[in-house]
């Protein structure tokens, strides 16, 4: 793969400001789904809703994030000199890494025997929470070396300890099974498939948009009855990563678009069009899947691409042209470090659970309250953040 000499060097601070945002408010929605007497629009809907809400975009504006990125890290990693060996190593590496802790952290949620464990699920599940920080923290240069192989490799045993110590509640055996892959999984494969196709092709535009096609017509005929792909366990496995590949990819595509100076001059209306096309989709699709999350119809899938690449095109408007950039201060903390912001909450979760400490009384777990808790809460993680950054605690995959 060459390195694409057009494609801006700079930073993209906007790319930054989405990514800040969207974790933000993906704290935000995680800490508001244990309230009770919400409105319903501020909760994921219902599989068979056909209908989806602000929080069913959360997770998909951070995959279409992860695309937005893959051009920029390729070609800085190209240009630092990094062999095709070192490149793939990282791919996968990243990947295993997301794939890992999205399963513990499944499993730290249910399908166990407390009766047959050794260790209270409780404790498991904060160990498992806890154990990604010192495995993958990036160290500063001058930290001790034989520490930091101390605190990685511990890290990795005790979650090789924890594999052994889980027993299934429904068959006793001993081990984790990938119930399903978590959001962190879901989005490791989604990587994956993606950044492997985005290497073969070399990041070519056209070929992106063909692999865009095809997320979105694999997605379609799997969710379809009675499929080829449904008869065939593996191109159901595929398919269903597909769905989130897809808007990987659409996020790799609008990113060419915008930053690619061969295409600069025709940025708006391919960029438009493309919003447009996404909708278009979206919305002709819908009446044979209809739109869920849950589900991951193409609908949802499109119509999440489409109001994504809207507000990128916003913040690019807001922060690339207009340079009011200030505002995106506040959320910069979770842009820089965002792997540790979503891994945090469950860590404070269950060492509270587990010593049974109450940080807020039950009156801030209900209605209008527990909103104003949760806006609290995602605010208190982004000076966390803060904090960790500054003394170089930051997650690096």
């Amino acid at each position: 793969m060459k390195i694409k000499e057009n494609l801006y060097h700079k930073r993209i601070i906007s790319i930054d400001a989405l990514r800040g945002i969207t974790i933000f408010i993906m704290i935000f929605v995680n800490e508001l789904a244990s309230i009770k007497q919400v409105p319903q629009w501020m909760r994921h809907m219902p599989a068979d809703a056909d209908a989806m809400t602000f929080v069913d975009v959360v997770f998909p504006a951070f995959l279409f994030i992860v695309g937005m990125s893959i051009p920029f890290a390729f070609n800085a990693r190209l240009l630092k000199g990094d062999s095709a060996k070192k490149i793939w190593t990282h791919t996968l590496k990243r990947a295993l890494a997301l794939i890992i802790i999205g399963v513990f952290m499944v499993n730290a949620e249910y399908g166990y025997d407390a009766t047959k464990m050794i260790i209270t699920p409780v404790f498991w599940a904060l160990l498992a929470y806890f154990m990604p920080i010192p495995i993958w923290n990036k160290y500063a240069k001058d930290f001790p070396v034989w520490l930091k192989y101390t605190l990685q490799y511990g890290g990795m045993l005790v979650l090789i300890v924890l594999y052994f110590l889980y027993v299934q509640e429904e068959t006793g055996e001993i081990g984790m099974t990938p119930k399903w892959w978590g959001i962190l999984g879901l989005i490791g494969w989604a990587y994956l498939f993606t950044v492997v196709y985005y290497w073969i092709v070399s990041g070519r535009l056209w070929a992106m948009i063909a692999f865009l096609v095809v997320c979105v017509a694999g997605n379609t005929i799997n969710l379809t009855e009675g499929s080829f792909i449904q008869q065939a366990s593996w191109l159901s496995f595929i398919a269903g990563h597909l769905t989130h590949a897809a808007l990987v990819a659409a996020g790799v595509v609008i990113s060419l678009l915008f930053f690619d100076r061969k295409v600069a001059a025709k940025i708006n209306w391919a960029v438009i069009g493309f919003a447009v096309l996404f909708f278009i989709t979206g919305y002709l699709l819908r009446p044979y899947f209809g739109i869920s999350k849950i589900k991951g119809t193409p609908s949802w899938t499109m119509f999440s691409a489409a109001i994504c690449t809207v507000l990128f095109y916003f913040l690019y408007w807001l922060m690339e042209i207009k340079k009011i950039t200030k505002w995106s201060n506040f959320f910069m903390p979770a842009a820089a470090n965002p792997l540790l912001i979503y891994i945090l909450p469950g860590v404070i979760y269950y060492f509270c659970k587990a010593f049974q400490i109450h940080i807020i009384p039950g009156y801030f777990r209900v209605g209008v309250p527990g909103i104003i808790w949760s806006l609290v809460f995602s605010t208190i993680m982004l000076f966390v953040m803060k904090l960790c950054n500054k003394y170089k605690i930051q997650l690096h995959l």
